[in-house]
């Protein structure tokens, strides 16, 4: 074993051994796993497997990104989570707050055409309850399709929505950056990105700072 992995604490079992399906995709239940930065999959004897995914809730070390002053609230690999949308027909509400910038239009967030009244919506829960300082909406990619304006809300808890940029004209095939719009609502939790009236969107950004 390389002297790299031999360093780590000592190894704690979260799934005992398991009897594995060929040709077949496993789902294994873990309970009460710890809060971990590696896990080391063995098989037995030997063999192959595709893909090894691990599922669970994202525990970001918030002291130590808060020191690095502004970060992305929203961002999946600090906890962020879509939690629902008005539409999804062409590309998952979840690209929105992928790692990395959008490298095509499957890679965002995308609506079907309006044919009547309303607009389209999604909501994200922040990875931590923060203050917004900074918004970036990503439409890269979306050049025929994108929505021609948008709009945040925002709240803490139970209360009402409240306006955190007022709906503002979008460009195709643009990334653009909002400091100055944005308004000093203080600590949110949950956010609601609406588009006018429909399309897709790359990426979306809340950057602020977490509560203390």
């Amino acid at each position: 074993m390389p002297a790299m992995w031999r360093a780590i604490a000592a190894w704690r079992e979260i799934l005992t051994r398991k009897m594995l399906s060929g040709d077949a995709h496993n789902l294994l239940g873990v309970d009460a796993a710890p809060r971990a930065t590696h896990v080391r999959l063995r098989i037995f004897p030997d063999g192959g497997v595709a893909r090894l995914r691990v599922y669970g809730e994202v525990v970001p070390d918030w002291r130590r990104l808060a020191a690095r002053g502004d970060v992305d609230l929203a961002a999946v690999e600090h906890g962020g989570f879509v939690v629902g949308c008005s539409d999804m027909f062409f590309g998952s509400r979840h690209n929105l707050i992928m790692p990395g910038d959008a490298t095509h239009m499957g890679d965002g967030w995308e609506t079907r055409r309006r044919r009547g009244p309303g607009h389209d919506w999604t909501i994200v829960k922040l990875g931590a309850r923060g203050t917004v300082r900074r918004v970036e909406i990503d439409t890269r990619h979306f050049k025929g399709n994108a929505p021609g304006a948008c709009s945040l809300e925002a709240h803490a808890g139970d209360e009402q929505w409240i306006d955190l940029l007022t709906r503002t004209p979008l460009q195709p095939h643009g990334r653009h950056v909002f400091e100055d719009d944005v308004r000093a609502i203080g600590d949110v939790t949950y956010v609601r990105f609406n588009i006018f009236p429909d399309g897709g969107v790359g990426r979306l950004r809340l950057f602020g700072r977490p509560a203390s």
